[in-house]
């Protein structure tokens, strides 16, 4: 690659459109000299063409152009433009009325200019829209990844109660309704949050995560609200709040119940008047926004001993969704394993595919008192200690007693001990087996060779395990290529 070649790669990519051609050349002079690297149309169909087949990142649009006129130039680019943001267009033009101006500005011209032109201020306002489109392409980069990683997806299970959990999120993320989320530290309530927001029409608009225990008390209003210049000691200049941050998105409130009674007061008149008012200032600011609450505390209870207001609490719980602990749907546990051993592996370069048999089954039976999160956690440290590409149980950092962990309950023995009322089922070592074989199974969806890595034992041992145990594939699933 000569060295032109390599300017014109990392050189951004100016378009010039017009049928003036002195005119045509003398910006062309001027923008490369700039260090831009500039094409040039002299009418409205070769510049169109040109657009779409080079997306180039700013373009001088002339409105008098033989055949298509810029206007329609201006128009099509607008209608076109789906996924990345559209080319800025600058509109250069003898034209100096307003009713032009105005229709241009509306057709999305990110600038017009009236001829004769000057040349610093075509250089400044060039640099201006390549500095839009830049913000512009990384915005739309972080909302694509935001979209990938916190949409619906990333929470897994096929549990009763995370499906009741996936039903909710889809009946709310229609609406604007105010939700409040339930449920222990740990078990996602951020992620429900986060998925709510990007299901919904909403997911182009910003969302911001508040934790009301991030703060003091005393600044707690003014991050919610913002505040005016001069509106207590230290307010050097005024600030914007998270509620009007999240503009037309969502605000997300952590620990909601973590709120002083005062200002509950004042959220309670958020939502219901739509309306609030930064510290320091009398001029109402609207909501646009959906407040999405969510607690691992007893709200009811709180209500009880008079520490949270009944009236908020019926104003943020329109919709509930309370997400169970982890250790009320082990069955979930296997699959919440594959889905985080993907995604740390990635994030920690590491090779790691698979858990052998005594890690898993350590894994779905220990009791998680910090949910999910701390099994992600678990599995990263693993992950992290483990040298192949099987995660094995000297790897976690946890342990399961029998006396003290319960086991995963369904499909008793013949051997079994039955249990007092209230105590963990106890089972044998044969039934234990039978249960975490099909387990393997069922997550693979009775892939032998998978399950075999998963299990680590050959594929004769597990089609004898198979016939011992008389476990079946279901009807309805057909065998996968193994």
């Amino acid at each position: 690659m000569n060295d032109e070649s390599k300017v014109r790669e990392h050189a951004s990519t100016v378009l010039v459109v017009d049928d003036d051609r002195a005119i045509r050349r003398t910006l062309e002079k001027f923008l490369s000299d700039a260090g831009h690297h500039v094409e040039t149309a002299a009418d409205g169909v070769t510049a169109l063409q040109m657009m779409r087949e080079g997306r180039p990142d700013v373009c001088l649009l002339d409105l008098g152009l033989p055949g298509m006129d810029g206007m329609e130039v201006l128009r099509r680019v607008r209608e076109e433009a789906t996924g990345d943001p559209a080319t800025p267009v600058i509109v250069i033009s003898a034209r100096d009325d307003m009713r032009t101006t105005v229709q241009a500005v509306q057709l999305g011209a990110y600038d017009y200019l009236v001829k004769p032109l000057d040349a610093n201020r075509i250089r400044l306002t060039v640099q201006r829209a390549l500095e839009q489109r830049q913000t512009s392409l990384a915005l739309a980069h972080l909302v694509a990844e935001e979209r990938e990683d916190h949409g619906v997806d990333n929470i897994v299970g096929k549990s009763e109660a995370i499906r009741e959990v996936y039903k909710r999120i889809g009946a709310v993320s229609t609406s604007r309704a105010t939700v409040l989320i339930t449920g222990e530290s740990g078990t996602g309530k951020e992620l429900v949050a986060k998925a709510i927001h990007f299901a919904s029409s909403a997911a182009t608009q910003p969302f911001v995560a508040f934790n009301c225990t991030a703060f003091p008390p005393n600044l707690l209003e003014s991050e919610l609200f913002g505040h005016v210049r001069g509106a207590f000691t230290g307010a050097v200049a005024d600030k914007v709040g998270r509620f009007q941050l999240a503009g037309q998105g969502t605000l997300f409130l952590d620990e909601i119940g973590e709120l002083s009674i005062d200002l509950q007061a004042k959220l309670l008149r958020v939502l219901q008047e739509r309306t609030f008012e930064r510290v320091g200032d009398t001029r109402p600011v609207k909501l646009a926004a959906r407040v999405v609450a969510a607690t691992h505390r007893d709200l009811s209870q709180m209500m009880r001993e008079g520490t949270f207001r009944e009236d908020l609490y019926y104003r943020l719980r329109v919709v509930e969704i309370h997400l169970p602990p982890l250790r009320e749907r082990p069955e979930d546990i296997p699959l919440l394993v594959d889905h985080l051993l993907r995604k740390i592996s990635r994030e920690t370069h590491r090779m790691v595919k698979y858990v052998s048999a005594e890690a898993m089954d350590v894994l779905v039976r220990y009791r998680w008192p910090g949910n999910v999160r701390e099994l992600e956690n678990a599995l990263t440290r693993a992950v992290v200690l483990t040298k192949g590409d099987v995660l094995t149980v000297d790897t976690l950092p946890i342990t399961c007693d029998d006396e003290e962990q319960e086991v995963v309950a369904g499909g008793g023995s013949a051997g079994a001990e039955s249990p007092a009322e209230g105590e963990p089922e106890l089972i044998t070592l044969r039934e234990l087996e039978r249960r975490h074989i099909l387990r393997v199974l069922q997550h693979t969806k009775w892939h032998k060779r998978r399950a075999c890595a998963i299990l680590q034992i050959t594929r004769p041992t597990l089609d004898r395990k198979i016939r011992e145990f008389e476990l079946e594939r279901p009807p309805s699933q057909p065998p996968p290529a193994s």
